[in-house]
């Protein structure tokens, strides 16, 4: 009993984790926290952690390194670490907190439609679970261009700071450079799902390839730091940048490089391994409702009724998904028994 109740507990410490990342996050790119520095020194700080332990524990169970396996790392680093945290950044740092969360909800379901897409993912649009399929997919979409394009009343009263980020609310119509940050926010997290889409369709496959999850993740994150830095001292010559000024920037590249990658991927990595990819994904709402309540009562964001609304259909959208594979899933498993009891020979009997 207890064993099946330790992936739910798993999720919800992930959820937890990465609602206190962002909120760190956020402060600190608002404080001048340069992204790719972030991105590198937190890969950097993740290897440094989970590289021991895994040589430690997985030293005797460890499969050989294929080039194969070494490909698969590779583009686990490129969509799961290096591109998927930038371009999270990047938006978290023109839109807010509970809005950049909001858009994980798509990642499921871009996953689906990527998974049909590639035939990996069966699509009986006849049957109720292809129906529901369809249905959440769409629910979804409609919920995103809701979150997007409308932002209505506020909800909430928040008093007005003294120097206010301008990406830290939806800017006035009036305000074009506030709407056009606020866009490549958007765009930016969208490009998140998508990454955050394909490693999960990667790590499905590499967990059974290599399924080592220490190993598995150290290595990822080491490959990344090679790539985030690659990438940081090509665009970034400054090294004023890599020197961290605050207690706020030390905390928050500890926190996000030991708990939030180190900690956090292992746990997802494990119940991706134990679970599925669907499992993982029915969890994401709950790390919004975690950034929704730390984004009000600490980041003091404005919550809107188009953000409440857009939230509302993505979720809604998500979990029609998530019942339409389910219920896809007990239909194979239950056919598939079926034939196994049909081609075992009966019993002579005397």
């Amino acid at each position: 009993m207890l064993y099946e109740w330790k992936p739910v507990m798993g999720m919800l410490a992930f959820d937890l984790i990465s609602a206190v990342m962002t909120a760190l996050v956020k402060k600190a790119l608002e404080q001048g926290l340069n992204r790719l520095v972030l991105v590198t020194l937190r890969q950097l700080v993740a290897t440094i952690f989970l590289a021991p332990i895994a040589f430690f524990k997985e030293r005797n169970t460890r499969p050989k390194l294929t080039l194969e396996i070494l490909a698969y790392l590779f583009f686990s680093a490129v969509f799961g670490a290096a591109l998927s945290q930038y371009t999270f950044f990047y938006g978290l740092q023109y839109t807010t907190a509970t809005f950049a969360i909001t858009f994980i909800n798509l990642s499921p379901v871009l996953t689906f439609l990527i998974a049909v897409v590639m035939r990996m993912e069966p699509l009986k649009l006849k049957s109720m679970a292809g129906a529901a399929k369809i249905t959440g997919t769409l629910t979804s979409l409609a919920g995103l261009l809701l979150l997007s394009l409308y932002k209505g009343v506020p909800l909430t009263h928040q008093a007005a700071t003294s120097a206010p980020s301008p990406a830290a609310h939806h800017a006035a119509p009036s305000d074009s450079s506030g709407n056009r940050s606020w866009m490549l926010g958007t765009i930016a997290l969208l490009f998140n799902c998508l990454c955050f889409s394909f490693w999960l369709l990667l790590q499905t496959k590499l967990t059974k390839k290599y399924p080592v999850i220490y190993s598995n993740t150290a290595i990822m994150f080491f490959i990344s730091t090679l790539q985030g830095g690659a990438v940081t001292l090509a665009m970034e010559r400054h090294v004023s940048l890599w020197m961290l000024t605050s207690k706020l920037e030390i905390v928050t590249v500890l926190y996000a490089g030991i708990v939030g990658s180190g900690a956090g991927y292992l746990i997802m990595t494990w119940c991706v391994e134990k679970k599925g990819p669907v499992f993982t994904a029915a969890f994401i709402p709950m790390m919004q409702i975690m950034v929704a309540i730390i984004d009000f009562f600490f980041l003091h964001e404005q919550i809107y009724l188009g953000s409440v609304l857009g939230s509302v259909l993505m979720i809604l959208g998500l979990y029609l998904l998530l019942w339409g594979k389910k219920r896809d899933e007990a239909s194979v498993s239950c056919t598939t028994t079926t034939d196994k009891q049909v081609d075992e020979p009966a019993d002579d009997k005397p």
